[in-house]
Order: C-alpha cells, then sequence, then structure tokens
C-alpha cells in the first residue's frame, strides 16, 4: 500500500522533530488520518486503541510517582536527538539519573518506526480471543500491510498462549494484566514488538526473549524438571 502521506500538524511537544503524516491510502478523498487504522477501536474501545497509539510511540522511562517521572511519555523519536537538541526542547538530560538515561535511549525509535508498530499492535488486537470484528475497511488495510487476520490466532509473545481481549479491561493496581513486549528490549520496531501477558513480560524482564528461555531452562535443569 502507499500512504497518502500529506503532513499533519500536531500539538505534541516535539511535533517539530518528526513529519506526520497522514496513513490513508494514497488517493483517499476526505480528511487525512495519521492513525486511520485506530479509528474502529477508538470508537468502541478508547482505551485499548489509547494504549495502543501511547505503547508504539511514547516512552517509559521511569516510575510514575520517583523524582524521574518527568520524561515518562516522550515521543520515541524525540530520544534520537542529542543531549544538545533535547535541552533546546526543555529537556536536560544532565539532570536525570544515569539508569534513566539509558533506558530513555533504549527506547528512542523513528516516528515511521512508531507508526509501523502501532499497525502490527493493531493487527494483534483484532486477532485476539473475544476481540471485536474490525469493520471490512480496516480488515482490508490491515491485512494488505500485515498479512491476513484469524481470531484466536494472537499469542503471548513470551508463553505463546493464546491472548484474550478481555484482559485488556483488567488490571491490578493499574497495571494492565496485557502489555506490549519486546522480544529485544532495547530495539523497537514491527520485527520486535507485540503483546504479553503482565506477569510473563516481568519475568522477562531486560533479557532477550530468547536469553530468558536460556536463564528459564537453566532453572529447570538445576531442579531436575527437564
Amino acid at each position: 500500500m502507499e500512504f497518502c502521506g500529506k503532513r499533519i500538524k500536531t500539538r505534541e511537544k516535539f511535533d517539530d522533530v518528526a513529519i506526520h503524516t497522514c496513513h490513508l491510502e494514497a488517493g483517499h478523498k476526505g480528511r487525512h488520518a495519521e492513525y486511520p487504522f485506530l479509528q474502529h477501536l477508538k470508537a468502541k474501545h478508547s482505551r485499548v486503541a489509547n494504549k495502543i497509539k501511547r505503547d508504539a510511540t511514547m516512552t517509559t522511562g521511569a516510575a510514575w510517582k520517583s523524582e524521574d517521572a518527568g520524561p515518562n511519555r516522550i515521543a520515541r523519536w524525540a530520544m534520537q536527538l542529542t543531549d544538545k537538541e533535547l535541552k533546546q526542547h526543555g529537556l536536560d538530560m544532565s539532570k536525570l539519573r544515569p539508569g534513566i538515561v539509558a533506558k530513555l535511549r533504549d527506547k528512542a525509535a523513528s516516528y515511521d518506526d512508531c507508526v509501523d508498530v502501532a499497525i502490527k499492535l493493531t493487527w494483534l488486537t483484532y486477532q485476539m480471543q473475544n476481540a471485536p470484528e474490525a469493520p471490512k475497511e480496516i480488515a482490508a488495510y490491515l491485512e494488505d500491510l500485515r498479512g491476513s487476520m484469524s481470531k484466536g490466532s494472537t499469542v503471548c509473545e513470551v508463553c505463546r498462549l493464546p491472548l484474550d481481549f478481555k484482559l485488556f479491561a483488567e488490571a491490578k493496581r493499574g497495571k494492565a494484566e496485557i502489555e506490549t513486549c519486546h522480544k529485544d528490549p532495547r530495539a523497537h520496531n514491527s520485527d520486535n514488538v507485540g503483546f504479553a501477558h503482565r506477569r510473563c513480560n516481568v519475568a522477562q524482564g531486560p533479557m532477550k526473549l530468547d536469553e530468558f528461555y536460556d536463564w528459564a531452562k537453566g532453572i529447570l535443569s538445576r531442579v531436575g524438571r527437564v
């Protein structure tokens, strides 16, 4: 699919860092849209749509109640800027703890990669058990970009068990039971991103997925479970 590509102005703090564009098909009629694939979820399940966009495009660098909470939810493409450029945008990286700076830098990604991640997460969401049916035009859009969809085929990237859309509505202490996860926590692109149960994502931690499996296998071997 060839996107329209018309520039869209936003009110985001780092709007000037990346060129936001229309992701409707080239030659479309009517208004431009940056995330047209999310329109149905936005109308019917706004919390899920907001989560997809937030996880795809924004960082999560520090605990909300910590003194470093300020850098939370910054556009991932802004993290590709130098410290000097970020300071010109009002973010002084020198005032943050090294660990927080490292986490933020690890989450850097281009605007195009972020939109591509949002498309994949939307595609996966519609394939969860008990997920709403995607309108024909959105299903066709997603399948053109990501391939055919099959209800019930979306699984946790870590444990490989099927994921249920209903888990989006369940939360403990503000944490959703489904989280966006990365096979490699230091790469944010559509090939590396998927969904996982929160407990599975927490268990994987900062390890790459293959490293986590080897670590878990070692434990099971030592206790005689393999």
